[in-house]
């Protein structure tokens, strides 16, 4: 069965069709002084197998060289201190590789980012397969603000089969996650999100300038705000039954608020 909606004008209305919903932008406090900014779209409720989105591509400014901004699509099972993720898209993240470029990347817990987990293959758990795309890998070329636009589309999948999560990059397999890393995720996932996060270390008390997504509020629209679009969710095994949620939204859920 197939649900869908079109652009972010529509969006609100659309939610309860859809059963699709929004968190316009989250801080979870984490210590005093700091807090992680997320800002998603997601569905609960039903078991998932599956959930697939394109994003779109940009570098934003990072404030701190220990804060982080990303995009990407986070596959959930339990909650709580057992709250199972696989998570799948692009970040800035100069603490882990280095450099204000943004990066492929993928992350994976079973404890709610406890002592499981870890990104990429920084610890047993993530397979590659693919010999063409590596993990971490610079995505370039990259949008401009009024200028050409750039993505990527990311899926994510259950196959019962042989026991795995597997992780596409557009027509590409990059490798999967074995069940057997999961309690919550072992079967299906009870909730899929997908959008931005960064970590605001609250500077001299100030909310960090580090963008999320373009840095551009959702007023500006395509090119000026960033967007993901065609996301899909499986809700059963049959590979073929992709329901797609919305097709295409441009919005500044993923832009840095002051």
């Amino acid at each position: 069965m197939f649900k869908s909606g079109v652009y972010l004008l529509l969006f609100l209305q659309l939610l309860s069709y859809m059963c699709l919903s929004v968190s316009d932008y989250i801080c979870l406090e984490l210590y005093p002084s700091t807090c992680t900014n997320y800002a998603i779209a997601y569905v609960q409720g039903d078991k998932y197998h599956g959930a697939k989105a394109t994003i779109n591509v940009w570098q934003p400014y990072v404030q701190n060289r220990i804060e982080f901004s990303l995009s990407q699509i986070w596959v959930v099972g339990g909650g709580g201190s057992n709250t199972n993720t696989i998570e799948a898209g692009w970040t800035v993240d100069p603490s882990v590789f280095g450099d204000n470029k943004p990066r492929l990347f993928t992350y994976w817990t079973r404890d709610h980012y406890g002592s499981t987990g870890c990104y990429n293959m920084f610890c047993p758990g993530f397979v590659q397969t693919s010999t063409k795309i590596a993990l971490g890998t610079n995505i370039s070329p990259v949008s401009t603000y009024h200028g050409p636009q750039f993505d990527i589309s990311l899926y994510i999948v259950k196959d019962e089969q042989f026991a795995v999560w597997w992780l596409q990059l557009g027509n590409d397999v990059v490798g999967y996650w074995p069940t057997s890393l999961f309690t919550n995720l072992a079967d299906s996932a009870s909730t899929i999100q997908w959008g931005g996060e960064v970590i605001n270390l609250k500077p001299n008390r100030q909310h960090s300038t580090t963008q999320m997504g373009s840095g551009h509020f959702p007023e500006e629209g395509f090119k000026g705000a960033s967007y993901f679009k065609n996301l899909q969710v499986v809700d059963d095994l049959q590979m073929g039954n992709l329901q797609v949620l919305l097709e295409s939204f441009s919005s500044g859920f993923w832009a840095s608020r002051p």
